[in-house]
């Protein structure tokens, strides 16, 4: 008898233990893997996703709007696995010395409930953004297209040039920022790369011969930072900056002109350049892209427009990819997230000393200490 309770309380210990990757881990999961090789990969996994699009129970993120900024939870599942990201938004945290954007999120498992694994996400969400804009590009930009234009060179944008680089052959830049200081970091950064990146003074040069326009700007505003009259015919748009209510990039003349596919379409409408838009004119939804269900590019001459805002499905794909890639490098800890109970029932017995795992302390410091203290600075 005394063998079979060690036995139980052996299992129920581990059981109650959850694998955790923090921000280092996934730092150095990505330099182990390349970033174009992880965009890639990542890419994969999204599109693959997409494609079984039916198969998941969908929602709009929820928002907490204050006046600095946003917090949202995003929730998704399918019939095994439940997950959501955390992420926040304050376009002035750099200015005190913070990230504009931090994240994190987990897997459960829909049968029993039980999370079984959670990560940082801060690293993890610029790469599936980028790779999202990239996949969908690769439908909707013309078959021809050179040249970029990066307009907002803050966090998000070294990932969506290695990104269009990786999975378009986009080899020439031209980038724009008000702040040049974010320009020569972005130069900087991506110097070892071998690509071509130029300089402008305005978003206007910018964007002059750019096949493809990415905006990925951070003012909580209202902006037109791209109009009608600097988007030449058969340009392709990735609009990722506005992604909140009252947040916009483009000039609404402009995306009224464009055939504009979005992910999710009811938190879309909330959230993305066609807010500006009455909720009658039609868009459509990448998934049906993806799945080859409609075409991409009408002609040659058409404005397409990458209404993104970010969904959880994307968040799910690299959820997975980071558990799958992390165990595969010995990457992932665990954390003591979850009660170890003999009996499920006893929750009261948690409070008996003996009955906890003694190496609890121990791991729930370990965790903190790398989920916080070496959280990956974007900005």
């Amino acid at each position: 008898m005394a063998a079979t309770t060690a036995t139980t309380r052996t299992a129920t210990v581990r059981s109650a233990t959850v694998r955790f990757l923090g921000a280092r881990g996934a730092s150095e999961l990505i330099r182990a893997h390349g970033v174009g090789p992880a965009i890639t990969a990542i890419a994969g996994r999204i599109g693959n996703d997409y494609r079984r699009w039916d198969e998941f129970d969908k929602c709009a993120r929820v928002p907490a709007h204050g006046p600095t900024g946003v917090i949202e939870v995003m929730p998704i599942a399918d019939a095994g696995t439940w997950a959501f990201k955390y992420v926040n938004g304050h376009p002035g945290n750099a200015q005190a010395g913070l990230a504009t954007v931090v994240a994190f999120g987990a897997l459960a498992r829909m049968a029993d409930g039980r999370p079984y694994f959670i990560a940082d996400l801060t690293l993890a969400t610029a790469l599936r953004t980028a790779a999202t804009s990239a996949l969908v590009a690769r439908h909707l930009a013309r078959p021809d297209a050179r040249v970029m234009a990066m307009i907002g060179n803050g966090a998000q944008s070294e990932f969506q040039i290695l990104a269009f680089a990786q999975l378009l052959g986009i080899r020439d830049y031209r980038l724009f920022d008000i702040d040049p200081a974010a320009t020569a970091r972005l130069r900087r950064n991506l110097a070892r790369y071998g690509l071509d990146l130029q300089v402008c003074r305005s978003v206007a040069e910018a964007c002059a011969g750019a096949d493809i326009i990415t905006t990925a700007t951070a003012d909580k505003t209202k902006a037109v930072v791209v109009d009608a009259g600097m988007v030449a015919p058969g340009t392709h748009l990735n609009a990722i900056g506005g992604d909140s209510p009252g947040k916009t990039e483009l000039a609404a003349d402009l995306v009224a002109a464009c055939e504009t596919w979005v992910e999710f379409t009811p938190q879309t409408r909330i959230e993305g350049e066609i807010q500006q838009l009455p909720a009658t004119v039609p868009v459509n939804e990448i998934h049906r892209l993806l799945r080859g269900e409609q075409a991409g590019r009408r002609h040659r001459d058409a404005i397409t427009l990458f209404d993104s805002v970010g969904f959880a499905l994307e968040d799910f794909s690299v959820l997975h990819y980071l558990h799958d890639e992390a165990s595969r490098r010995g990457l992932l800890t665990d954390i003591d997230l979850i009660p170890a109970m003999n009996d499920p029932r006893d929750l009261f017995g948690c409070l008996h000393p003996q009955r906890l795992d003694a190496n609890a302390p121990e791991r729930v410091a370990s965790g903190i200490a790398d989920a916080f203290t070496d959280a990956v600075e974007l900005t």
